[in-house]
């Protein structure tokens, strides 16, 4: 039988499948069926270590070495065998949906409004390709619904964090921002 026949057997009426397949062919299916679920486990099993190791890294570079370094009096050593170890500030930043209207309202505020960027669209069906021409302002005249996202890129935030705190201006508000401020250790 032609897997033609068996694909319009299938949908026609029930199939005995017994009847279909050998037992060599059942247990080639059961072999695959096993070694996925074993390959799905050593994934799962790798994915926990590599998680496990980034952390650790993580650990080493911005606690426990920068603050080794910072127990001896050193942001830069040279080691004997030509290695740099050098302890850099970091910045990092988000804003959360939860705040977004108020960290917006703020940068607004406090004039750096510059770094929010605005994308306005619509979405039209394939049919209304032409409709997709008309300015905001039209789209709502013709009905459609259009939206109106408004965001700040993470390098921006980022940068503009750093920016304002190597500046002296200490006062961003930590929680609209996600504001965390660190070292990290950098060898080269």
């Amino acid at each position: 039988m032609t897997s033609d026949n068996l694909t319009a057997e299938f949908f026609e009426k029930e199939v005995d499948w017994k009847s279909l397949t050998t037992d060599d062919q059942m247990k080639g299916v059961s072999e695959l069926a096993q070694k996925q679920v074993e390959a799905k486990k050593k994934v799962d099993e790798l994915t926990g270590l590599l998680d496990q190791a980034k952390e650790e890294l993580r650990d080493i570079q911005e606690r426990q070495l920068p603050e080794k370094m910072a127990e001896v009096g050193f942001s830069e050593i040279k080691l004997n065998d030509g290695t740099k170890i050098v302890i850099e500030d970091f910045y990092n930043a988000h804003i959360s949906r939860n705040h977004a209207d108020q960290a917006f309202d703020w940068l607004e505020g406090n004039g750096f409004g510059d770094i929010i960027k605005h994308e306005v669209g619509v979405k039209f069906n394939k049919d209304q390709a032409l409709d997709a021409a008309s300015a905001f302002d039209q789209l709502r005249a013709m009905g459609f619904t259009p939206y109106n996202n408004k965001g700040v890129h993470p390098s921006t935030l980022k940068a503009w964090v750093k920016e304002q705190i190597q500046n002296g201006n200490g006062d961003i508000p930590t929680e609209l921002f996600g504001l965390f401020i660190g070292s990290r250790a950098k060898i080269t």
